[in-house]
């Protein structure tokens, strides 16, 4: 359905005529795949995201080399944490306004869209910037936010909440969706499982579930969801595998030195090597259809 020559009456029809509570965000409204444009690239329906950076930008030097990498690597997106939400009050909590300066100005070096999160309403209008908002899995169904974000026309790349279902997820882009913005990518992160061996439990099976429901775009985020480097790569190549549109993972320059989750960033040449993979398995994938 194209919602840009809708009337308002035709799309109240529309809407009252769709089953799923998730109505804009439901292949009922829109059959076909979404496309986000995110600054010079596309995501969705076969446009692949390759976004890598830091947990928390630490400083114009150090996030210039990451993005320098991410360059290097083939990757075309750059992410990096300048607002954080940390599970401690003790822990470091970004750099605010000025992580956020850092972030877009080496974006625009590197000619790489950049994405960093929002975790307030308040907040909103400090991104003029950045290219994409993110609205991290405990802000999942901060509803005001979400209501502030969907007045704007700035891409949002929506992560799933750790005690969320797929409906919850759907719900809470419905908001974006319904205050005015289509510009919503879904992110799927790991979710809160009686398992503790990884950080959170990656539900690679929402990939498939959320193509049957929804139209939007499908990014996965493995290093939040195994929290331990060393299983990043298989499951980011699963992901791909599954039908993921894009990946977002954390990588530094010292991880072991990392202001945050150093355990789950890979090495600069670790995330180099793995896009390489990523890129091959798309491409093979992409032929087979």
């Amino acid at each position: 359905m194209n919602t840009q020559v809708m009337t308002a009456e035709t799309e109240e029809t529309i809407l009252a005529n769709i089953q799923e509570p998730y109505k804009r965000a439901s292949l009922a409204y829109k059959s076909t795949p979404s496309v986000v444009q995110v600054g010079n690239i596309q995501i969705g329906d076969g446009h692949f995201a390759m976004i890598g950076g830091p947990c928390s930008i630490e400083g114009l030097e150090k996030l210039d080399e990451v993005a320098s990498a991410v360059k290097d690597a083939g990757a075309n997106m750059l992410r990096g944490g300048a607002f954080k939400p940390r599970t401690s009050p003790y822990s470091f909590q970004g750099l605010g306004q000025e992580g956020l300066d850092m972030l877009s100005a080496v974006g625009k070096k590197y000619d790489l869209p950049v994405v960093t999160e929002v975790m307030a309403v308040d907040q909103v209008d400090l991104f003029d910037g950045i290219d994409m908002y993110q609205v991290g899995a405990r802000n999942m169904q901060n509803f005001d936010l979400l209501k502030a974000i969907g007045q704007t026309r700035k891409p949002v790349l929506l992560k799933r909440g750790m005690a969320a279902s797929i409906e919850d997820l759907l719900m809470a882009a419905e908001y974006i969706l319904a205050h005015g913005n289509p510009n919503v990518i879904l992110c799927e992160r790991g979710i809160r499982t009686y398992e503790t061996s990884t950080r959170n439990t990656l539900d690679l099976s929402a990939i498939p579930v959320l193509r049957s429901k929804t139209h939007l775009p499908i990014v996965v985020d493995p290093s939040h969801a195994v929290g331990k480097r060393e299983w990043v790569e298989s499951m980011a190549m699963a992901a791909v595998a599954a039908g993921a549109d894009g990946l977002i993972i954390e990588i530094h320059q010292n991880p072991d030195e990392a202001w945050s989750d150093g355990r789950q960033s890979l090495y600069l040449d670790e995330y180099k090597a793995l896009t390489k993979k990523v890129q091959a398995l798309h491409t093979f994938l992409a032929d087979l259809d």
